[in-house]
């Protein structure tokens, strides 16, 4: 008999699939379980059911697979920043780089490729140097919460539950930020609980307060406080900003972006400066970046250095080469890699992007770097000289087919392809595989307690 939505079933968890939920196997039927772990014994409710496939959530367990430990984090389990706090580190390491080995063979049918073990993450904890926290009218009760006859209505300030977009968490720390962070966010929540001007309603599309945005320099120790409202109103939040530069001394930097937007992003259509400077300052390397309220800066910055102290070795520049870098967005790469190429050329379709980029090489004295704003498409057809290397570092969702199709008509001897997604990085590898061959891929962790994974891959031009 075959299973059934809202069926309670017992389960032995076998496999992690990717997406980071736990693969049983039901009378020959993919079961994806949220919450379980490998040699997990659980009960679990069936929430979908397809042909092929079904998708549960643990209620039980029965008995606790030895790789499981107890989250530090009071939170996990039901906030969707990281859902795998209960999975022991080593062991998401290995999952992590099979995913990426999986996609290669499976999507890419790219078989015997070396992918290295996943490089490890500095830290484990308090490795993010941006967190985003979404203001709500509604929040979601915990269980304890319950328990204490609390009310789902009124302010929350915290992260998403998942499947919930109306609904907010509203944690008092996140574990993922330096401690610093959550004690400037308790305070600025506690500054808005009391102002008597209401939080951002998902649903109703009114109200105030929209986001807290936390920005950290790892070489510094100054933070940004980037405050995101509906409207402008600067009595409302100028004593905000002055109470937290008062308060701590490494908050050098208070914004207010204004939204009128509907949409859930925590950007605004203009910004003030409400106190200090514009931007932050880190470092990658040798190098400084100035980092503005709504730049794209990577989120785990000793990380980042990692993942470009990578492609620079697979790109193995001599100080002879030419290199044209897809996807450049803020000039990190091209930044990074500018001593040892004569000349290096960014491809970015993002306005602001490209003057951040022009600008982090006016900081670091490069002149060897020129960005070109466009479509990638079109602007790879300006292109009229082939590169020696070729920087790939796309979004999530891949390069799109012309942009493949353009690259292996350009047929650069060496590409050097980044990935934040195993799927669409195999995807773009099998269009490439009649004209390039994949030599290696190194994972490298900068999300720990998720099941994200960034991947370098080195690719030869086929004799």
């Amino acid at each position: 008999m075959g299973l059934k939505k809202g069926e309670l079933i017992e389960v032995e968890v076998t496999g992690m699939a990717f997406g980071g939920r736990g693969l049983a196997k039901v009378d020959g039927l993919a079961v994806f379980i949220e919450k379980a772990v490998p040699l997990d014994r659980i009960s679990a409710r069936i929430v979908k059911k397809k042909k092929s496939f079904a998708e549960a959530v643990a209620v039980e367990i029965k008995e606790p697979s030895p790789h499981r430990i107890n989250p530090p984090c009071e939170y996990s389990g039901f906030c969707g920043g990281c859902r795998w706090q209960f999975l022991k580190y080593d062991l998401q390491l290995e999952y992590k780089r099979e995913h990426v080995k999986e996609s290669l063979e499976h999507i890419g049918l790219l078989k015997n490729v070396p992918v290295h073990p996943a490089v490890p993450s500095e830290k484990i904890f308090g490795y993010r140097n941006k967190m985003e926290f979404s203001c709500s009218d509604r929040k979601w009760l915990l269980p304890s919460d319950f328990a204490a006859g609390e009310k789902s209505f009124g302010f929350a300030l915290g992260l998403h539950v998942p499947g919930m977009f109306d609904k907010v968490l509203d944690i008092k720390a996140c574990l993922l930020q330096p401690e610093e962070g959550n004690i400037i966010l308790e305070d600025a929540k506690a500054f808005m609980k009391k102002s008597g001007v209401p939080p951002y309603g998902i649903k109703s599309h009114e109200g105030f307060w929209r986001f807290l945005m936390l920005r950290n320099s790892v070489a510094n120790g100054n933070w940004m406080v980037n405050i995101i409202t509906s409207t402008e109103d600067r009595k409302t939040v100028m004593p905000l900003a002055d109470m937290l530069t008062e308060k701590y001394p490494g908050v050098i930097s208070v914004i207010n972006n204004i939204t009128s937007s509907r949409a859930a992003v925590a950007t605004g259509e203009y910004e003030i400066v409400l106190a200090g400077s514009p931007y932050i300052k880190d470092r990658l390397g040798n190098f400084e970046f100035e980092i503005s309220a709504n730049s794209f800066f990577q989120t785990n910055t000793p990380g980042a250095e990692i993942l470009y102290e990578k492609v620079k070795e697979f790109a193995g520049l001599s100080g002879k080469e030419t290199v044209l870098d897809l996807y450049s967005g803020t000039g990190t790469i091209p930044v990074f890699l500018s001593a040892g190429a004569v000349m290096i050329t960014g491809l970015e379709i993002v306005e602001s992007a490209v003057m951040d980029a022009k600008k982090n090489c006016r900081a670091n004295g490069i002149s060897n770097c020129t960005f070109v704003l466009g479509d990638i498409r079109e602007s790879l057809l300006k292109i009229d000289k082939k590169p020696d290397v070729m920087i790939i570092d796309p979004p999530r969702a891949g390069m799109h087919k012309d942009v493949v199709r353009q690259v292996a008509d350009m047929a650069p001897e060496k590409i050097v392809y980044v990935s934040c997604n195993p799927a669409t990085l195999a995807r773009d590898l099998l269009m490439l595989k009649g004209h390039y061959e994949v030599m290696e891929v190194q994972p490298v962790d900068m999300f720990p307690h998720t099941f994200h994974i960034e991947s370098v891959a080195r690719l030869e031009k086929r004799k």
